[in-house]
């Protein structure tokens, strides 16, 4: 890592930052104003092709920042509001008059209205342009549509509007009321049929199971497309593309082929089940490569034949609906697995999706490139099935996406999406009083300017295949939507900066997405969060995230009524350990072990004491802890009493995480580390330490009995 030597920026560098939307200060989650040095926004300014070593280069970059715009006819893309009239600017020869109108996604046309305001006209390269404002009604209905200009010259031009809801909120059948439902690593979630890792055979089970006892949903973890070949990143929050699905998560006994396979085929993938499903018994660490590496073989057993005619029309249909992003995604997942995930050690004509080279490879691997994208068909097919499943077990919502944050930076993303897509640059977070030395996430962040370039479409692809079987996504690190902690390469993650992105935009797609499909949208809006963004996420009906730990202000606990009403409360999250394992402080040994901490341990364990103490007395002030023995109750006792809390939130929705259901006390995850602790690696177990299966909700009478009674904490009213 490099020196991060403090210089301070030139006013240049500086005023260039603020134009790019890359602050030149912040405040971080203390209130402290921190200055951000030359070397950081000059790095993160190149990673947005500015070039700031000459003057030249630096005066063409504010160019494009000021006169870009005048250039064009019309905007790339126009976000607006149901309900909201939007003004926009086009720009034409000086005196030459110009129509606009606007096609809506089902043929409707409008004229569009100029407004009478008077700009002055700039010299643009050699020629006088002119600028007009014109504005898009209030009561467009929602959609993508199409903008057209034509000028009196002669001049037209087509571009993006993008009309998008003014608040999202709950789906009908959750309006009223609280909903609850379980948050399940859908991996670590095995069942005695599962191959070593849970599938989406499991979530259905799982869904069904919730679904019978009340619940209204499930929130799985990120199920986003990893590596196609060993070693495959253990953390759904890294994977390969977040447009694509993980075939690692797809049960094979339930693909259509599996039944039509003659019986030799059927034994040999019996023979191929075997030691993954031998890892269901075990308490051991999840093994992802043996898990796909069986899988695939089984997979390639199945596809190997010609499908059906019906088979076939119905893969036909799904691909062409994908179009070139999903072609993109299957060549990268072959050129993946003949050269490494390694793209900058490829050939040099492979290393853009559009070149010559790449065409060429698609006509030789034809056939592997068509087997990856069968792959994502049957996803998609068994996504439908398991969220039928929840729905007909009486789900309002059913399955609940992860979205990461971003990917890999030598993933499928990262090499389709590469001019949309920021270099030597990763996102991360800044330090703050749970990650005291700031996390590098080492995922390349969306450019702001390219997404703008591009109409957002790209996002827009993302959004639609992941709620395309949902009822709702949760969007981690919702700061994302509004700002991006980039840290240059090597620097370290306390020495990035944040860089805006037009919120208004993200966050209006984002809702116009959902609402299509009826889903709901879960903001994780904790960390260094200004309160305006947590306002604003509420405006737009985007719930936020509380999780009980976290929801202590000066006085202490914050009293549960006053937590907020639009709102996700969980009593822990991934990223700690589940509630027993915390109450018993195993954050705090884990980050003294691993040398995490930056401040003495003695004062963890006193802060904890004194946390625990007073989450105690609101439990015995309001008549929650509900111990056999009131002055000794147990952790579980403990755990009930906090869900308690949730219970008497205003909360609309509220989440039991399964780990918590069972008794489990290892954390999935502690962040700041790689491989110094089993991220993401951890099966679901009971506190016992037996690996904990789906079938023991309904045969296990302990497990049955644990979950019935945190179920009732859960749901408890006055």
């Amino acid at each position: 890592m490099e020196e991060a030597a403090w210089v301070t920026p030139s006013s240049e560098v500086k005023e260039l930052a603020d134009a790019f939307g890359v602050a030149t200060e912040y405040r971080d989650q203390s209130g402290n104003l921190k200055q951000v040095s030359a070397q950081t926004l000059e790095r993160i300014l190149t990673a947005l092709t500015v070039d700031v070593a000459t003057p030249a280069g630096r005066a063409a970059a504010m160019d494009r920042v000021v006169n870009g715009p005048w250039r064009s006819l019309l905007p790339t893309v126009v976000v607006t509001r149901q309900g909201h009239v939007k003004e926009f600017a086009v720009h034409v020869l000086d005196g030459d008059t110009i129509e606009v109108s606007l096609q809506t996604e089902t043929g409707e046309l409008f004229q569009l209205q100029q407004n009478n305001r008077y700009v002055a006209p700039r010299e643009i390269d050699g020629k006088l342009i002119g600028e007009a404002t014109f504005e898009a009604p209030a009561d467009l209905p929602l959609g993508w549509h199409v903008l057209k200009a034509k000028t009196e010259s002669g001049q037209a031009a087509e571009s993006v509007l993008v009309c998008t809801p003014n608040y999202l909120g709950m789906p009908a059948a959750m309006a009223n009321g609280k909903t609850w439902g379980l948050m399940a690593q859908m991996y670590a979630t095995r069942s005695r049929e599962s191959w070593g890792l849970g599938d989406l055979q499991d979530l259905a089970k799982l869904s069904s199971w919730g679904g019978s006892q009340g619940a209204g949903f499930v929130l799985v973890n990120p199920m986003h497309a990893a590596e196609v070949a060993p070693p495959m990143a253990p953390s759904p929050y890294l994977p390969a593309t977040r447009r694509y699905f993980n075939p690692i998560y797809l049960n094979i006994e339930s693909i259509p082929e599996f039944a039509l396979a003659s019986a030799e085929v059927q034994k040999q993938i019996a023979a191929l089940a075997e030691a993954p499903k031998s890892m269901n018994a075990t308490a051991e660490l999840l093994d992802r490569d043996l898990v796909w590496s069986a899988k695939q073989k089984a997979l390639e057993l199945l596809l190997t034949k010609d499908l059906s005619a019906t088979r076939q029309a119905e893969f036909d249909s799904y691909a062409k609906s994908e179009g070139v992003g999903l072609t993109s995604f299957a060549t990268w997942c072959v050129l993946a697995e003949q050269f490494g995930i390694t793209n900058k050690e490829w050939d040099a004509g492979l290393q853009r999706p559009d070149s010559e080279g790449v065409s060429a490879f698609k006509v030789k691997n034809a056939a592997r490139i068509d087997f990856y994208t069968k792959l994502q068909w049957l996803l998609d097919e068994q996504f439908a099935s398991v969220q039928a499943a929840a729905k007909s077990a009486g789900m309002s919502a059913g399955v609940v996406h992860d979205l990461a944050v971003g990917v890999h930076p030598e993933g499928a993303d990262a090499w389709a999406l590469q001019d949309v897509l920021a270099h030597n640059v990763s996102v991360g977070a800044p330090p703050d009083m749970f990650n005291q030395m700031g996390q590098d996430w080492s995922q390349p962040p969306w450019r702001p300017d390219a997404l703008v370039a591009n109409a957002y479409i790209p996002y827009r692809d993302m959004l639609r295949t992941i709620l395309r079987h949902s009822g709702g996504i949760r969007v981690d690190h919702a700061l994302g939507l509004f700002r991006l902690w980039w840290i240059p390469s090597e620097l370290g993650a306390a020495n990035g900066t944040f860089v805006k992105y037009d919120h208004e935009a993200l966050v209006g797609i984002l809702a116009l997405e959902a609402q299509r499909v009826g889903a709901f949208v879960v903001g994780e809006d904790l960390g260094t969060v200004e309160p305006w963004i947590v306002e604003y996420l509420a405006e737009r009906g985007i719930a936020g995230t509380s999780i009980l730990f976290f929801e202590r202000d000066r006085n202490g606990p914050v009293p549960p009524e006053n937590w907020r009403e639009l709102c996700l409360a969980t009593v822990t999250v991934h990223d700690i350990p589940p509630s027993a394992g915390f109450i018993d402080g195993e954050h705090i040994r884990m980050r003294h072990d691993l040398g995490l901490l930056a401040r003495p341990v003695e004062s963890e364990w006193s802060d904890h004491a004194r946390e625990m103490k007073d989450w105690d007395s609101l439990l015995n002030n309001r008549g929650w802890m509900r111990a056999e023995d009131p002055s000794s109750p147990t952790v579980q006792e403990k755990v009930e009493g906090l869900h308690r809390i949730v219970a008497h939130t205003p909360c609309k929705l509220a989440a039991i995480a399964l780990p918590d259901l069972v008794g489990d006390m290892r954390s999935q995850n502690q962040p700041g580390t790689d491989q110094e602790y089993p991220n993401w690696r951890v099966p679901t177990c009971h506190a016992d330490g037996v690996p904990f299966l789906i079938e023991h909700l309904t045969e296990d009478l302990e497990a049955k009995a644990r979950a019935a009674r945190l179920i009732a904490a859960m749901t408890e009213s006055e």
